[in-house]
């Protein structure tokens, strides 16, 4: 376990794939980063600033946040509303992999979290 409290492998899988998500090439136009938390992960979109100012951080928007339960050794995918709240996703039971809930978010078949 890391210091969060989360497996380190699944942190590693989880910053993996947000660092596989966006080719190099559009890396100057948009990165998706992993927020890691004691007990979760935000998968976050992140895009430079409009005005073109290198001093403005990059804006951050939350897509999915993936939440561990130590007692289960589980992990529960959940969805972002439009007022930045989330709400556990229905369609997707929890799974000791992180790799399922990845992949689901990945897959675009619902367009929930992408739009």
């Amino acid at each position: 376990m890391v210091s969060s409290g989360l497996p380190e492998l699944e942190v590693a899988r989880a910053r993996r794939w947000c660092a596989g998500r966006v080719p190099p090439r559009f890396s100057t136009e948009m990165r998706v980063e992993c927020d890691v938390a004691a007990r979760h992960i935000t998968i976050v979109e992140c895009r430079p600033p409009w005005d073109g100012d290198e001093q403005t951080q990059w804006s951050r928007f939350p897509i999915a946040r993936m939440y561990f339960t130590k007692k289960t050794g589980l992990w529960t995918l959940y969805w972002r509303d439009r007022n930045l709240k989330f709400h556990q996703y229905q369609f997707l039971a929890p799974s000791p992999s992180l790799q399922v809930l990845l992949d689901h978010v990945d897959e675009g078949g619902d367009p929930i979290f992408w739009g």
